[in-house]
């Protein structure tokens, strides 16, 4: 349980955070309330924004003028045509350095471009594949698989089956919004069968220990694995700082297995696909306080209040709410989606989100019609129902005191209930 007074002071230390890398701070004094330091967050990232581009006034797309590297914070930028061959120098964003030796990572303009570059990059070293996903897997990286992928075969659902020295590349998809069970199923199945690991991070904490476990699973099964994340969500304080994606090639201790396994090229091949399809980062979508001594501390905070949270909203739906719960045991805990007796179609599911939003907000409660997660404020969206036909609501948990976020939970189930009364006649 965090009380009104612990959340005040630890948000006040986040907000001391972004504000020790301005040059000149604007903000002193302890946040008064929730919604004050939810307002003085989103400006303090924008006055960091705005101190990047008028510092670094030269930095445009072509390194024209001479001088000093560019630099936001612990990033240092070198590049001669920045869409081009941009290079990145800075501090990991992953907490996870004890399970790997090194790595190479190619940084892109978000999550989506960074999977759909190393997908479209495989071309180049498997003639076709096939691709094995769990149930819940994010939508659009299924959607660039069946529509632009033409090498690629999604053939099953799980990580069972499949034969070792198959004449067809076998890839692991790893999608972090799936659920519990199927994650958890994964990593206790054996690994031998594929030729390469895709991990999607997203929903996870950058120091999660689903993605140390997971490392360690492709580490015993000499499994070349990639990392990707988006930054925009997790990363960034709750304050979508900028759009931000990576892709991490994990290297290992005294281990060749990207030589090995003939895979050395991707990573080439898929800066290749980054610079034709225009999808490298910006520099000034760098946080600068990715770095400092407290941000993995803070981070590392926000996100296990997010989860108490989302652990107390889940048991509390699921004898509130009965059958109007599509999904609670996601593998993150960062949300879960309601349902109606009625299926929704993506239109009603939208508006729903949208006026559950706005009644709840009219009566005082913090929550947005949102499509993303992991803010200061509850987050209402339309999603597809995984494993059912038709579409749920998602209802993203925030980091807000424990009290305020249980009576905020049973507002929202008290919503639903009314709004399910029309469905169910």
């Amino acid at each position: 349980m965090e009380t009104i007074e612990a959340y005040l002071q630890r948000k006040y230390e986040e907000l001391r955070l972004l504000d020790s890398c301005l040059h000149e701070p604007i903000a002193s004094a302890p946040p008064r309330s929730i919604d004050e330091g939810i307002e003085l967050k989103f400006k303090l990232t924008a006055a960091l924004r705005a101190q990047h581009d008028l510092s670094d006034w030269t930095a445009t797309e072509t390194a024209w003028s001479p001088g000093k590297k560019g630099r936001d914070g612990p990033f240092e930028f070198t590049y001669d045509y920045q869409r081009a061959d941009l290079e990145v120098v800075g501090p990991s964003f992953y907490d996870v350095d004890e399970a790997f030796f090194g790595s190479d990572i190619v940084y892109t303009s978000s999550g989506m471009a960074s999977i759909s570059a190393l997908l479209l990059a495989t071309s180049h070293v498997f003639d076709s594949a096939d691709v094995v996903v769990l149930p819940g897997s994010y939508g659009e990286t299924i959607e660039f698989v069946e529509g632009y992928g033409r090498h690629l075969r999604i053939t099953a659902v799980g990580c069972s089956g499949g034969e070792t020295g198959s004449p067809t590349a076998r890839i692991l998809l790893l999608d972090s919004c799936t659920l519990a069970k199927d994650f958890e199923a994964c990593l206790r199945s054996s690994w031998a069968q594929f030729d390469l690991c895709i991990f999607d991070t997203t929903c996870f904490s950058s120091g999660s220990g689903k993605i140390k476990r997971a490392l360690r699973k492709a580490r015993t099964a000499h499994l070349p694995t990639v990392l990707v994340r988006s930054h925009t969500k997790l990363d960034s304080l709750g304050a979508e700082y900028g759009r931000l994606g990576s892709s991490m090639f994990v290297r290992y201790h005294n281990d060749e297995i990207w030589a090995a396994s003939g895979l050395k090229k991707l990573r080439g091949e898929m800066r290749n696909a980054v610079r034709l399809l225009g999808a490298a980062a910006l520099p000034a979508h760098f946080p600068p306080y990715v770095g400092r001594r407290d941000y993995p501390t803070l981070t590392a905070r926000r996100v296990a209040a997010i989860l108490r949270n989302g652990r107390r909203t889940a048991h509390f739906f699921r004898g509130a709410l009965r059958g109007l719960v599509a999904q609670l045991d996601f593998a993150h805990g960062l949300y879960v989606t309601l349902k109606c007796r009625r299926p929704m179609d993506e239109k009603s599911a939208r508006e729903a989100a949208s006026e559950m939003s706005h009644d709840l907000r009219r009566a005082g409660y913090r929550i947005r019609h949102a499509g993303s997660f992991g803010f200061d404020f509850g987050a209402a969206e339309w999603v597809r129902d995984i494993g059912r036909e038709g579409f749920a609501v998602r209802i993203a948990f925030p980091d807000l005191p424990t009290a305020i976020w249980d009576e905020q939970s049973e507002a929202i189930a008290r919503w639903w209930s009314e709004f399910d009364r029309p469905c169910a006649s």
